[in-house]
C-alpha cells in the first residue's frame, strides 16, 4: 500500500486594523463558499477578553496578547484537523504581535515584544503554513469606525503600517484590499479571485 501524501488545507487569513470589515467579509465569504462551520475560524480576541474579565484597557499586557494568540492557534488547529480543503480565518496569530508592538513603550520595547512572540514554539510551528497561505490586509475606512467599547479604534494608520512591516518581516505574502473597494460582493469576489477559488 502506497503512503498517502498528507494534504494541507488551503487557508485564507483576513487581517487589519479594527472596524475594517474583517468579520463582515469573512462571514459573507464563508456563506458564498458554503464552508462548514468547522472550517471557519472566527475572531477569538473578544471571547478571551470576556472569559478572562479583561477590557480594552488591558490590551497592552503581553499575557493577554499571548492568550489571544494561543486561543487562535488552537481554533486554527481544530479547523485544520477537521477539513481537507479550505480554512478561512478572521484574523491570525500575527494580530497579537501587531497589538503587542502598538502598545509598547518605545521602539526597543516593541522589538523585544515582537521577538518574544515570534520565538514561541507555537508560532514557529504555524509560520511555514502562514508563508504558504493567502493573507488579505484590509485598509481602514474612516466612516466604518465604530467604538463598541471593546475594539481599539485609535491609530488605524499606524496599525495598518505595523501589519505591513510584520508580515514582510515574517516572509508572509499578502494582498492589500484598499478602502476604495467597499461593496461587500466585490470584496468577496476579489478575495475568491486572489485565492484561486474561481
Amino acid at each position: 500500500m502506497e503512503n498517502e501524501e498528507i494534504r494541507v488545507p488551503k487557508a485564507i487569513y483576513v487581517v487589519g486594523p479594527s472596524s475594517t470589515g474583517k468579520s463582515t467579509l469573512c462571514t459573507a465569504l464563508a456563506k458564498k463558499l458554503n464552508l462548514r462551520e468547522t472550517a471557519y475560524v472566527t475572531e477569538v480576541a473578544r471571547a478571551v477578553l470576556r472569559e478572562k474579565g479583561y477590557s480594552r484597557k488591558d490590551v497592552h499586557r503581553l499575557q493577554i496578547q499571548q492568550e489571544i494568540m494561543l486561543a487562535h492557534l488552537q481554533k486554527e488547529q481544530q479547523a485544520r484537523n477537521e477539513t481537507q480543503d479550505l480554512i478561512l480565518c478572521d484574523r491570525s496569530a500575527v494580530d497579537p504581535i501587531v497589538y503587542a508592538i502598538l502598545t509598547s513603550k518605545d521602539e526597543q520595547d516593541g522589538i523585544e515584544r515582537r521577538d518574544k512572540f515570534i520565538q514561541l514554539d507555537e508560532f514557529q510551528n504555524i509560520l511555514p503554513l502562514y508563508q504558504q497561505s493567502l493573507f488579505i490586509l484590509l485598509e481602514s475606512v474612516e466612516e466604518w469606525l465604530v467604538d463598541d467599547g471593546v475594539r481599539s479604534i485609535e491609530n488605524q494608520k499606524e496599525c495598518f503600517e505595523v501589519f505591513q512591516i510584520i508580515l514582510q518581516h515574517l516572509g508572509i505574502k499578502y494582498r492589500v484590499m484598499g478602502s476604495n473597494l467597499r461593496p461587500l460582493e466585490e470584496r468577496v469576489e476579489t478575495t475568491m479571485r486572489w485565492g484561486g477559488l474561481v
